[in-house]
């Protein structure tokens, strides 16, 4: 499936029915009132999203979404059918702004998470509604009203537990192909993977975490360079970044040094995630090859993910730290409520 993180759509509330003239007719009452009903409510348009959508890329093919119409009302004072809501299902992650003014509408990140994005048109009001003492004949009722109507421009944020970044080449389509599921395309050049791969990390027999495998990161990537911007955003989302660094690399400290500062460059909060740093490739480092210290108090995991070494060592720890996460975003909750 093709991997699509923005798209563009228009959505249509739908108008309210209009309002009837009617007047009672009866054998009896030569001069019966007024008797219209009211126009049915237009459909409203709602977001929604859905755990089991990935892309938005049901949004490159179809860009309008409209809601049914109204009713009109009737004689007898019937109130008119409303129009037929729609949902419209999106990916967890998606950001929604209003087109016209850039303002964020809604940022959707939990299951099933529902929001009314454009309201539907009120009914208009039939004629019974009009009379008075003075004026007990009225032959006018009101039209239905316009529903809201919107351009939206949606973009998805990818939701990970984990967020592997690093050079091209680094391993990380590989170790992500080999703790989970996922099947990247996988090759000895730059750039094989052109969209970031989500797998999931079977921990224990019910334990399990989503590891994101993020587009290779060069420097200046935070200025649009090589895959740049298009895909920094799929890591704002993540709980911990995994920076992998290949044991071949020319200068491990530097390769280390200069994915922090993109990832500074392109959002400073970034920087305040927890980071594991890794040493891939561990099959082909030289005999004797040390990890050298990358951080203070921060030591790199080994591993290779063709022997399987280090691997068990990088789950338990990562295990460790989402857990930790979870428990205190839960514990935060509790303090909240």
């Amino acid at each position: 499936m093709k991997f699509v993180d923005s798209a563009s759509i228009v959505v249509q509330a739908g108008d309210g029915g209009n309002g009837c003239v009617s007047f009672r007719r009866e054998k009896y009452v030569p001069k019966g009132g007024p008797e219209g009903g009211d126009g049915g409510r237009g459909g409203h348009v709602w977001l929604r999203t859905n755990s089991h959508l990935t892309t938005l890329l049901d949004f490159k093919y179809k860009r309008k979404y409209a809601a049914g119409r109204g009713v009109n009302g009737q004689g007898a004072r019937k109130t008119g059918r409303d129009g037929a809501d729609i949902v419209i299902d999106v990916p967890c992650g998606t950001l929604v702004r209003n087109a016209a003014t850039g303002e964020v509408i809604a940022d959707l990140t939990g299951e099933d998470q529902e929001i009314l994005i454009a309201k539907g048109g009120r009914g208009g009001r039939g004629n019974q509604h009009f009379a008075t003492p003075v004026r007990q004949a009225p032959r006018f009722a009101e039209p239905g009203h316009k529903g809201e109507e919107l351009e939206l421009e949606m973009e998805l944020k990818l939701m990970a537990d984990v967020g592997l970044v690093g050079f091209p080449n680094a391993g990380k389509s590989t170790l992500i192909s080999s703790v989970s599921a996922a099947k990247p395309k996988i090759a000895d050049y730059p750039f094989t993977t052109l969209v970031p791969n989500l797998g999931i990390v079977r921990y224990d027999e019910y334990k399990s975490f989503v590891m994101a495998d993020i587009p290779g990161i060069i420097e200046g990537a935070s200025e649009g360079r090589g895959l740049g911007l298009q895909f920094l955003r799929h890591i704002e989302r993540t709980k911990i970044l995994v920076v992998l660094i290949a044991s071949d690399s020319p200068d491990i400290k530097a390769e280390y040094k200069t994915i922090i500062a993109e990832l500074g460059k392109f959002q400073k909060s970034l920087l305040k995630k927890p980071r594991i740093a890794v040493i891939s490739k561990m099959d082909i480092a030289p005999e004797g090859f040390k990890a050298p210290s990358l951080e203070r108090g921060m030591k790199a995991i080994p591993i290779s993910s063709v022997s399987g070494k280090g691997l068990k060592e990088l789950k338990d720890r990562l295990w460790k730290e989402v857990s930790s996460i979870e428990r205190e975003a839960v514990t935060h909750e509790e303090l909240q409520g």
